[in-house]
């Protein structure tokens, strides 16, 4: 079982301006809760006991919304002062709380998206290729404007943008959740802004330790009005 989970929350969401113009992504509506809330609880469906929240725009209304609000779950924060990528939050962390939370396996989700999936079958996995990075990748129909990963069995060789339509290595996506080995702090980039698609997962496939788990349940992206609304339209809780 997991125990430690991050959400990547930091974005701007300028996708679904003006609504985020004053509600910050993280806490935009879906039936009566916001997205966090629907994310954080399945997190704890998994297990895991303490979320750190990666957030930056408008963080102080995010704060202050999960200070009045107790989902049953310890939560910390990671605040970025300037935009840092995709896991510029691994450079926030302090040696203390990596001493504390991050000595096993732990999970990391973009918090722009819903997934229902298996962790434990996911853990499994994981655990079994002697993975550092699991990413939770998750099949769709057109690919042409999407970036795939090619696969050899269930390792990662590299990931292919925006294949040309019957070039595709496969109809596999990264859904945005992954599973990280504590081993990922002895090799982080330099770099305090880091971006996982080019900084980090290239690095992890090189030394063959980068896995992809396929799953099938469903899973919603946030990122525009439309797939907002088809998420508050079919979203299963």
């Amino acid at each position: 079982m997991i125990s430690t989970a991050v959400i990547i929350a930091g974005g701007l969401g300028t996708r679904l301006h003006p609504l985020t113009l004053e509600i910050p992504k993280p806490l935009i509506p879906i039936r009566g809760t916001t997205l966090t809330e629907h994310v954080i609880s399945k997190l704890k469906e998994a297990g895991v006991k303490k979320v750190y929240l990666s957030i930056g725009y408008l963080s102080e209304k995010i704060i202050k919304h999960f200070s009045i609000h107790d989902l049953g779950i310890e939560i910390e924060f990671l605040i970025e002062q300037q935009p840092l990528g995709t896991g510029g939050w691994l450079k926030l962390l302090t040696q203390e709380q990596i001493s504390k939370d991050f000595k096993e396996d732990f999970i990391v989700v973009n918090g722009d998206n819903l997934f229902d999936l298996n962790w434990e079958a996911m853990h499994d996995l994981h655990k079994t290729n002697n993975s550092l990075i699991t990413i939770a990748l998750k099949e769709v129909e057109e690919v042409s404007h999407l970036g795939v990963v090619r696969l050899e069995e269930n390792k990662i060789l590299e990931f292919v943008e925006k294949p040309p339509k019957g070039l595709e290595p496969s109809n596999f996506i990264n859904s945005g959740y992954y599973i990280f080995s504590p081993l990922i702090f002895n090799i982080l980039p330099s770099e305090t802004k880091i971006m996982f698609e080019k900084n980090l997962f290239p690095k992890i496939a090189s030394l063959n330790k980068l896995f992809g788990y396929k799953d099938n349940s469903q899973w919603f992206d946030t990122g525009t009005f439309e797939r907002w609304h088809e998420v508050i339209k079919n979203w299963k809780v």
